[in-house]
């Protein structure tokens, strides 16, 4: 296996993937990780990917939906080659994890498998070590829980983290998006390109894209001031308001929405505005054939110089190069 887990052959070759599924995994995220791999060989007429299936016993392993799934072996029980090993667990993690998988874990990191997590797979690489100086992702209801326990890992609120030879993201449809970028890594974007359209997805999400959570979800714990506060921001990208115009709305202090803001969002009011701007602007960068210009009105800019710099100083590269990309 290369250094890097996306590294092109010039003569294709079949790369073993085996999926580790531990009691009460999600049966979708396990098929959004292992779908994309099985079309993957039948539009190329030729196995790019075999597939093995791991559970702790022998016996079949039950999903959070109550269906079984039977394991072709047991975790650990193999001498065979892998070049890359997934966990699927329940997000959240519940129960003890075996000693035995997570030395198995160890023993590939050693050996320079690649390693992914789905779900509340990410946790179960943290509590063997191997995510220690990686960046990662999980279900954003664990996230605070899991950056105190781990501190090495650093984590991020992305839909998707490809880092070196770790992959991980929060389940469901993220991690086909995650798997397809794999293929498309490995194969190129054409074969990806069109597993998405077998699946009939629009587009394939890309990993740097926030995970679409709805406004109640994100903020559940905070006050309705701040959730109104937010909602207020959404609403108003081309014509954005001021703190004060946001706090006057609201009927309280600005010093009393910067508060809230830095206790629940980890940013000044501003700050946090601006973001929302920036990824709505990159979605239109990505999505759309409108001008630079029009997008940056769009997004609340006065001008396109204006918008081209406020762009490059977050995401560290111009409008421009993030359309060519």
């Amino acid at each position: 296996m290369s250094d890097a887990p996306f590294a092109t052959s010039a003569m294709p070759v079949m790369r073993h993937v085996g999926i580790v599924v531990l009691p009460g995994f999600s049966l979708l995220a396990q098929a959004c990780a292992t779908e994309p791999l099985a079309v993957a060989n039948r539009l190329q007429a030729r196995p790019l990917y075999r597939l093995t299936v791991f559970g702790l016993e022998e016996r079949p392993v039950i999903s959070g939906s109550q269906q079984a799934l039977v394991p072709h072996a047991c975790a650990g029980e193999t001498d065979e080659t892998l070049d890359l090993l997934l966990i699927c667990a329940p997000g959240p993690l519940t129960g003890r994890v075996p000693a035995s998988l997570l030395d198995w874990l160890r023993r590939l990191a050693a050996a320079r498998v690649v390693l992914g997590g789905i779900g509340g797979g990410p946790e179960v690489l943290a509590r063997a070590g191997v995510l220690d100086g990686y960046r990662a992702t999980l279900s954003w209801s664990r996230f605070e829980a899991f950056a105190a326990a781990y501190p090495r890992v650093r984590l991020s609120r992305q839909l998707f983290e490809i880092d070196r030879d770790r992959l991980t993201c929060g389940g469901g449809t993220a991690a086909m998006d995650m798997m397809m970028t794999l293929v498309g890594s490995q194969h190129g974007t054409g074969l990806a390109e069109r597993i998405s359209e077998h699946f009939v997805l629009e587009r394939i999400r890309m990993g740097d894209e926030p995970p679409q959570v709805s406004l109640r979800t994100r903020l559940g714990h905070a006050p309705p001031s701040l959730r109104e506060a937010v909602a207020l921001m959404e609403a108003n990208i081309e014509e954005p308001l001021t703190t004060h115009e946001l706090a006057a709305h609201l009927g309280i202090s600005r010093r009393q929405l910067e508060r809230l803001c830095k206790k629940y969002l980890q940013a000044v009011p501003s700050r946090y505005y601006l973001d929302l701007r920036l990824q709505r602007a990159r979605r239109l960068l990505r999505e759309s054939d409108r001008p630079a210009g029009e997008i940056a009105l769009l997004t609340g800019f006065s001008s396109a110089a204006h918008f081209s710099t406020a762009y490059r100083n977050h995401f560290g590269i111009p409008p421009r190069e993030e359309r060519l990309a």
